[in-house]
């Protein structure tokens, strides 16, 4: 089963699902999600307004147990972005919250409505959710993801995380996307566990969760850094089993701190919406700053640089390539788009490049399209650059690209936030830790990194 622990058969636990004030307990989520699945039984496909709620956990839920495919969709989506998605999914309605004048009809999830009726588990190969890429360009993608998928990524990540019922679970993520609902839901759920919602990723109301008993806490680089920036609410996360990041890049200077204020080292993971989670650093393993891990339980890995073959070697920078049980096999009604990305034998092009030590440690240099640098004949990841400067006091955040040049082919630029110092001096940082091709030509200071909803930098928005 997709989820065991709410067969209403299965042991009760007092609050297995809390979100802010509101708690349900595991006999409480069986009960009112298998109602809801009930009220959409013979549905295909519904929408949910993935506000960080119980009502959205409790949609979700009974979409899983129907058999009916869920599209989380992200509460702050424009009429036209939401229009793209319910058409492309083929949903038929919304289930739960919807927006202002909702195109479809709306099916309500009554709290407190209750069955214990026994619905057969659906297929491992059916649909259980269609999820939309974060894409920098055009409008998102649908990505199904069947229950099969779902199960083998939860498994393998129990596997390296040491994850049991006994975890408790603690984040304020956005439960539209693979980290906050299918991990930071679905995760403790499938464990047995128990998971607390904080609402909002603050460092107050992490230190919050600490005091509640939480044991392992995800956030993204941002919420860490915040959390850098409290001592107090850093400190109060020491009693916490495992730390983990993920979604983007994790500084150096922020995993460094947060070790010498909790005494924890962050476990990092790699992963997209296509593929689920399929590299991490293991909580029984090395965790190394700058370094997202070892391919998961099942898991193969690849470089590549055109139709060659990249030695794991710690040097060499390709194109990242994966396969595994959790990862997807298509992009919803998109099939050129599929043929560029999956290219057979189960093979999916991340889009991403990296470098694989002969350890099997992996290092994420960025995205092909924007982070790998090709200057004066050398190929050159922009995400190392970047970790020497934010490495600097006077650095806040810094995103580097490489810019046209008639010379070099593409000039190595980076785009500062911070104090501003002399450009020899962080262009000689950089020089003196990295290879001298991979200096930076120009420092350019800029108030802001331009980011998307998720937060991650838009580098097009510099060139």
């Amino acid at each position: 089963m997709l989820l065991p622990y709410l067969n209403p058969s299965a042991p009760d636990a007092p609050d297995a699902l809390r979100i802010g004030d509101d708690k349900l307990s595991r006999e409480d989520l069986a009960g009112v999600a298998t109602a809801v699945a009930e009220r959409i039984a013979g549905a295909r496909v519904v929408a949910v307004l993935a506000r960080p709620t119980t009502e959205t956990v409790l949609a979700v839920l009974g979409g899983l147990i129907a058999g009916v495919t869920v599209v989380p969709v992200p509460p702050d989506s424009g009429p036209r972005e939401i229009a793209h998605i319910l058409g492309d999914s083929g949903a038929q309605g919304w289930l739960g919250a919807a927006p202002d004048d909702p195109t479809l009809p709306v099916v309500p999830v009554r709290r407190y409505a209750k069955s214990w009726h026994r619905h057969p588990e659906p297929p491992a190969d059916s649909v259980a959710m269609i999820l939309y890429t974060s894409g920098t360009t055009g409008l998102p993608k649908g990505v199904p993801i069947t229950r099969r998928a779902i199960a083998a990524g939860l498994d393998a990540l129990a596997d390296a995380w040491q994850w049991t019922g006994d975890d408790v679970l603690a984040h304020g993520l956005p439960l539209f996307h693979v980290h906050g609902l299918i991990l930071g839901i679905l995760g403790p759920l499938r464990r047995g566990g128990s998971v607390i919602h904080t609402g909002s990723p603050t460092p107050s109301l992490y230190a919050a969760a600490a005091e509640a008993g939480a044991s392992i806490f995800f956030g993204v680089p941002t919420v860490w850094s915040r959390v850098a920036g409290d001592t107090a609410a850093a400190q109060a996360l020491s009693s916490a089993r495992l730390l983990i990041s993920g979604s983007a890049p994790l500084p150096v200077p922020t995993f460094d701190a947060i070790r010498s204020l909790t005494g924890h080292e962050i476990v990092e993971r790699y992963g997209m919406t296509e593929t689920l989670i399929t590299v991490s650093t293991r909580a029984d393993g090395e965790r190394r700053p700058g370094w997202v891990g070892l391919p998961l339980a099942g898991v193969e890995t690849r470089l590549r640089e055109g139709d060659s073959e990249l030695p794991h070697d710690g040097e060499s920078v390709g194109d990242l390539l994966v396969r595994g049980p959790m990862v997807g096999t298509e992009y919803l009604n998109r099939p050129e788009a599929t043929a560029e990305s999956w290219i057979g034998d189960g093979w999916f092009v991340t889009g991403d490049v990296a470098v694989i030590d002969p350890s099997g440690m992996h290092r994420i240099v960025g995205r092909r399209s924007t982070d790998l640098i090709k200057s004066g004949g050398f190929r050159i990841g922009a995400g190392e650059i970047e970790t020497v400067l934010l490495g600097h006091d006077s650095v806040r955040e810094v995103a580097v690209i490489g810019v046209p040049d008639d010379d070099l082919g593409q000039r190595i630029v980076a785009y500062v936030v911070g104090e501003p110092v002399e450009e020899a001096v962080l262009i000689d940082l950089v020089a003196s830790q990295l290879s001298h091709h991979k200096r930076p030509r120009e420092i350019r200071y800029i108030d802001a990194l331009p980011r998307n909803a998720m937060g991650k930098v838009q580098k097009k928005l510099l060139e």
